[in-house]
Protein backbone atom coordinates (compact mmCIF):
# COMPACT_ATOMS: atom_id res chain seq x y z
CA UNK A 1 0.00 0.00 0.00
CA UNK A 2 1.47 3.28 -0.88
CA UNK A 3 2.10 5.91 1.83
CA UNK A 4 0.69 8.66 -0.98
CA UNK A 5 -1.97 8.17 -2.82
CA UNK A 6 -2.97 12.16 -3.97
CA UNK A 7 -0.31 14.90 -3.68
CA UNK A 8 -1.58 18.07 -4.14
CA UNK A 9 0.50 20.74 -5.34
CA UNK A 10 -0.46 24.15 -4.97
CA UNK A 11 1.54 26.43 -7.71
CA UNK A 12 1.39 30.38 -7.62
CA UNK A 13 2.25 30.79 -11.32
CA UNK A 14 5.68 32.32 -10.80
CA UNK A 15 9.22 30.82 -11.38
CA UNK A 16 9.08 29.62 -7.56
CA UNK A 17 6.89 26.45 -9.05
CA UNK A 18 9.45 25.01 -10.66
CA UNK A 19 11.35 23.93 -7.40
CA UNK A 20 8.63 21.97 -6.67
CA UNK A 21 8.24 20.17 -9.50
CA UNK A 22 10.92 17.57 -9.45
CA UNK A 23 10.42 16.49 -5.94
CA UNK A 24 6.82 16.01 -6.93
CA UNK A 25 7.65 14.05 -9.73
CA UNK A 26 10.07 11.83 -8.18
CA UNK A 27 7.44 11.26 -5.68
CA UNK A 28 4.92 10.39 -7.57
CA UNK A 29 7.10 7.93 -9.66
CA UNK A 30 8.11 6.18 -6.48
CA UNK A 31 4.37 5.69 -5.21
CA UNK A 32 2.16 6.25 -8.59
CA UNK A 33 0.28 8.92 -6.50
CA UNK A 34 -2.30 11.04 -8.38
CA UNK A 35 -1.07 14.95 -9.08
CA UNK A 36 -3.18 17.45 -8.07
CA UNK A 37 -2.73 20.67 -9.66
CA UNK A 38 -4.17 23.69 -7.44
CA UNK A 39 -4.03 27.47 -8.78
CA UNK A 40 -5.80 29.36 -6.40
CA UNK A 41 -7.57 32.70 -8.08
CA UNK A 42 -7.23 35.61 -5.64
CA UNK A 43 -8.40 38.48 -6.81
CA UNK A 44 -10.20 41.47 -5.65
CA UNK A 45 -12.34 42.94 -7.80
CA UNK A 46 -14.99 41.05 -10.48
CA UNK A 47 -13.09 42.66 -13.62
CA UNK A 48 -9.68 40.82 -12.37
CA UNK A 49 -11.58 37.75 -11.93
CA UNK A 50 -12.08 36.05 -15.57
CA UNK A 51 -8.40 37.20 -16.05
CA UNK A 52 -7.22 35.55 -12.60
CA UNK A 53 -9.00 32.52 -13.53
CA UNK A 54 -7.86 32.54 -17.54
CA UNK A 55 -4.11 32.46 -16.30
CA UNK A 56 -4.86 29.84 -13.60
CA UNK A 57 -6.37 27.38 -15.88
CA UNK A 58 -3.77 28.15 -18.76
CA UNK A 59 -1.10 27.55 -16.34
CA UNK A 60 -2.22 24.20 -14.71
CA UNK A 61 -2.79 22.43 -17.98
CA UNK A 62 0.48 23.45 -19.48
CA UNK A 63 2.01 21.90 -16.05
CA UNK A 64 -0.54 19.24 -16.44
CA UNK A 65 0.44 18.58 -19.85
CA UNK A 66 3.98 18.09 -18.78
CA UNK A 67 3.62 15.79 -16.29
CA UNK A 68 1.18 13.63 -18.40
CA UNK A 69 3.65 12.71 -20.97
CA UNK A 70 6.27 11.70 -18.58
CA UNK A 71 3.19 9.21 -17.27
CA UNK A 72 1.71 10.37 -14.46
CA UNK A 73 -1.99 10.83 -13.50
CA UNK A 74 -2.87 14.44 -13.03
CA UNK A 75 -5.96 16.63 -12.22
CA UNK A 76 -6.28 20.34 -12.42
CA UNK A 77 -8.42 22.27 -9.69
CA UNK A 78 -8.87 26.52 -9.89
CA UNK A 79 -9.57 27.28 -6.05
CA UNK A 80 -10.97 30.72 -5.20
CA UNK A 81 -10.31 32.90 -2.05
CA UNK A 82 -7.25 33.48 0.32
CA UNK A 83 -4.81 31.01 -0.95
CA UNK A 84 -3.81 29.10 2.56
CA UNK A 85 -7.48 28.82 3.63
CA UNK A 86 -7.81 27.78 0.24
CA UNK A 87 -5.02 25.24 0.04
CA UNK A 88 -6.04 23.82 3.48
CA UNK A 89 -9.51 23.28 2.26
CA UNK A 90 -8.86 21.52 -0.93
CA UNK A 91 -6.29 19.23 0.77
CA UNK A 92 -9.43 18.28 2.97
CA UNK A 93 -12.45 18.20 0.36
CA UNK A 94 -9.63 16.20 -2.16
CA UNK A 95 -8.43 13.73 0.78
CA UNK A 96 -4.98 14.08 -0.09
CA UNK A 97 -2.44 12.52 1.62
CA UNK A 98 0.47 15.20 1.37
CA UNK A 99 0.65 19.01 0.24
CA UNK A 100 4.08 19.58 -1.67
CA UNK A 101 4.93 22.99 -2.56
CA UNK A 102 7.62 25.56 -2.76
CA UNK A 103 8.52 29.21 -0.69
CA UNK A 104 10.00 32.03 -1.86
CA UNK A 105 11.86 31.77 0.67
CA UNK A 106 11.57 36.17 1.40
CA UNK A 107 13.51 36.35 4.84
CA UNK A 108 12.24 36.57 8.32
CA UNK A 109 10.76 40.02 8.41
CA UNK A 110 9.12 40.18 5.19
CA UNK A 111 7.25 37.04 6.27
CA UNK A 112 6.68 38.75 9.90
CA UNK A 113 4.72 41.43 8.47
CA UNK A 114 2.92 40.06 5.71
CA UNK A 115 2.63 36.76 6.51
CA UNK A 116 3.60 33.36 4.63
CA UNK A 117 1.11 31.58 2.94
CA UNK A 118 3.27 28.15 3.47
CA UNK A 119 3.49 29.42 7.20
CA UNK A 120 -0.44 29.76 7.58
CA UNK A 121 -0.92 26.20 5.73
CA UNK A 122 1.41 24.21 8.00
CA UNK A 123 -0.63 25.58 11.10
CA UNK A 124 -3.77 24.92 9.53
CA UNK A 125 -3.44 21.34 8.68
CA UNK A 126 -2.82 17.83 10.11
CA UNK A 127 -2.06 16.75 6.25
CA UNK A 128 1.60 16.38 5.89
CA UNK A 129 3.29 19.27 4.44
CA UNK A 130 6.55 19.00 1.94
CA UNK A 131 7.94 22.47 1.82
CA UNK A 132 11.19 23.00 -0.78
CA UNK A 133 12.65 26.44 -1.02
CA UNK A 134 13.32 28.33 -4.65
CA UNK A 135 16.68 29.39 -4.84
CA UNK A 136 16.62 32.69 -6.41
CA UNK A 137 19.70 34.05 -9.11
CA UNK A 138 21.45 36.83 -7.03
Amino acid sequence: MALYKRILVPLDGTDVDHAILPHVAELGRLTGAEVILLRVAHYHTRDTMAHEVEDAQVQLEHTASELRGKGFAVRTVVGHGEPAETIVAQAAALQVDLIAMATHGHGLVPRLVYGSVADKVRHATAVPLLLVKAVHDE
